[in-house]
């Protein structure tokens, strides 16, 4: 598919939009105490459910020994729990504990507080007109999710599995992909 020069403005200024809100909103966090990739990876076990390390360092977009040290450092401080599955001795996941969690769901109600703050110097229209676009946005990323659902990571499709019948801890997994963005 062709991009036209208008869909590359539009991406271009929401992508400087994006970037430039999170940096604003970000000044909250500091108030967790959290690091950004601590934060980052709490979000995903507190929003999107219990993990595995393998499927944390994919949505992280980082190597399996860098998420193992950011584990190891917050199952210290209390944020994180490992529990090994039932069925599969191999398979271990991880939970964010009530600390963890907690902190995220406060940091959470300090960017939509100073969010919601800016917005109301916003007229109704405005306010109206932001609403549907992120409508849209939710939308596209919605596509994005459903497209990427099927695919799998080349281990897997080496033949490495984490457990038969695993149906319900795989759509945890997918779901926990998109989780990152609900920070």
């Amino acid at each position: 598919m062709q991009v036209s020069d208008v869909n590359r403005t539009v991406a271009d200024r929401l992508h400087s939009a994006a970037v430039h809100l999170l940096r604003r909103l970000r000044r909250h966090d500091e108030a967790m105490g959290l690091t950004p990739a601590r934060a980052s990876a709490l979000s995903i076990m507190v929003f999107g459910g219990p993990v595995t390390l393998g499927a944390l360092a994919r949505a992280e977009q980082v190597a399996a020994p860098t998420i193992t040290r950011l584990i190891v450092g917050m199952e210290r401080d209390g944020l994180v729990r490992r529990e090994d599955d039932d069925r599969d001795g191999r398979v271990v996941w991880l939970h964010a504990t009530p600390r963890g969690a907690r902190l995220l769901h406060e940091g959470r109600r300090r960017r939509v507080a100073a969010l919601a703050a800016d917005l109301g110097a916003l007229t109704a229209s405005e306010r109206a007109t932001l609403a549907e676009a992120a409508e849209i946005i939710e939308r596209v990323l919605s596509r994005e999710r459903k497209d990427s659902k099927g695919r799998k990571g080349s281990k897997e499709r080496k033949g490495s599995k984490e457990r038969k019948g695993s149906k319900e801890r795989k759509e945890r997994e997918a779901a926990t992909r998109s989780a990152g963005s609900r920070l």
